[in-house]
């Protein structure tokens, strides 16, 4: 399918609001605890803030892949823009908590709509060689893209909790976009009807897994550093945006490992990275060190969120593509939502520095194991 440059830019913006869904906040969290002295547990509720919008769309991606997959792709995309850019600016009018976590529960909605259908018009619009292409370049651009909106969400934060919720407004700036370049996908590409494709479950639980881990990087590493390292919301929003930064550096090395390596072993080698990335970030003793430790981590998990995606577009039918990028979101978002949970009693347990050495030693003995499993196997 022929798509002009601006379609392609478009789909990168829209792509781009997506990442910046929960980074926009994540300096803000550590400061609720100031507004909300009276409220017990803010510290766990102040976390679900930015993985409350991830359980909505675990729990409604699937349902929406079957309904999306009935409507044009444009009207899809406009009415999330609009309910995100609602939606997620909440913080900069609600009071009371629970006002607050129920608006990110309607982001998530928003979210889960663009995920899905972002997702969807990469597999339409390109075929298999140049989809790995294109999907690490907007991997990486998604990336630079939440590394801009996190600086703005830390430097914003400095003056007060509420003002990077402003930054959701962006949305809006994409609507025009939408409707002036948006493509509506031809009938199936390059693919026959009938072909038949094995089960994605797999896939959805290495989907899984994986967020859990990663999203392990914004909902614990804030509280690392303004809490224990005594950092200021600019500081901390810096150094997470080096991790969005090689996260972008991964992602473009995508295409690069899979010339040499099946996705499988690209998984393993992403996982290795990132636990690699997990215990330097367990032995940091001053501040900025994290300038060099965070990347690691950053980095893994661009070349394992482009991985996944590729993996689910390269088993998918044309015909079923929404309803599995449905699922994959799901699969995402569960992971996100239930990374703090899980975790929570880890961090309480060994101290949130010490946690994500425990995390990257785990991580490590895994990868070891696997490798000596396919060893045997080959």
């Amino acid at each position: 399918m022929q798509i002009s440059q601006a379609t392609k830019v478009t789909l990168l913006l829209l792509s781009m609001v997506t990442m910046m869904s929960n980074v926009a906040i994540v300096t803000s969290l550590p400061h609720l605890k100031e507004h909300f002295p009276g409220v017990k547990e803010i510290e766990f509720l102040s976390r679900l803030m930015i993985t409350l919008p991830s359980l909505s769309i675990a729990l409604l991606a699937p349902f929406l892949g079957h309904f999306l997959h009935r409507i044009k792709r444009r009207s899809a995309t406009v009415a999330a823009l609009l309910l995100f850019a609602l939606a997620g600016s909440g913080g900069l009018y609600l009071e009371g908590i629970e006002a607050l976590l129920f608006s990110r529960a309607l982001l998530g909605v928003a979210i889960a709509v663009l995920m899905i259908v972002t997702t969807a018009l990469v597999g339409d619009y390109f075929a298999q060689a140049s989809r790995h292409r294109y999907m690490g370049m907007q991997r990486a651009f998604t990336s630079i893209g939440g590394l801009f909106f996190l600086i703005g969400g830390g430097l914003l934060s400095d003056f007060g909790w509420r003002f990077p919720f402003g930054l959701y407004l962006v949305g809006l700036l994409f609507i025009p976009l939408t409707l002036l370049f948006l493509v509506e996908p031809s009938k199936p590409l390059d693919e026959p009807e009938e072909e038949v494709r094995p089960p994605l479950f797999g896939i959805y639980a290495l989907a899984f897994v994986l967020m859990l881990i990663f999203y392990i990087l914004p909902t614990q590493m804030p509280f690392l550093m303004i809490n224990h390292f005594g950092a200021s919301g600019t500081l901390t929003g810096a150094i997470i945006s080096t991790a969005f930064l090689a996260n972008a550096l991964g992602a473009l090395s995508f295409a690069r490992l899979k010339k040499h390596y099946d996705y499988g072993t690209i998984y393993i080698i992403g996982i290795a990275i990132v636990g690699i990335g997990f215990l330097l970030i367990g032995s940091v003793k001053e501040v900025h060190l994290f300038f060099f430790t965070s990347p690691i981590m950053g980095f893994g998990g661009g070349v394992l969120m482009t991985n996944v995606t590729a993996w689910m577009l390269s088993r998918s039918h044309q015909s079923r593509r929404i309803k599995s990028s449905g699922y994959l979101t799901s699969a995402l978002f569960l992971g996100q939502f239930f990374s703090p949970i899980l975790f929570h009693p880890l961090v309480m347990h060994f101290g949130v520095q010490a946690f994500f050495g425990v995390i990257g030693a785990v991580l490590l003995g895994i990868v070891v194991l696997l490798g000596a499993v396919k060893k045997v196997r080959g």
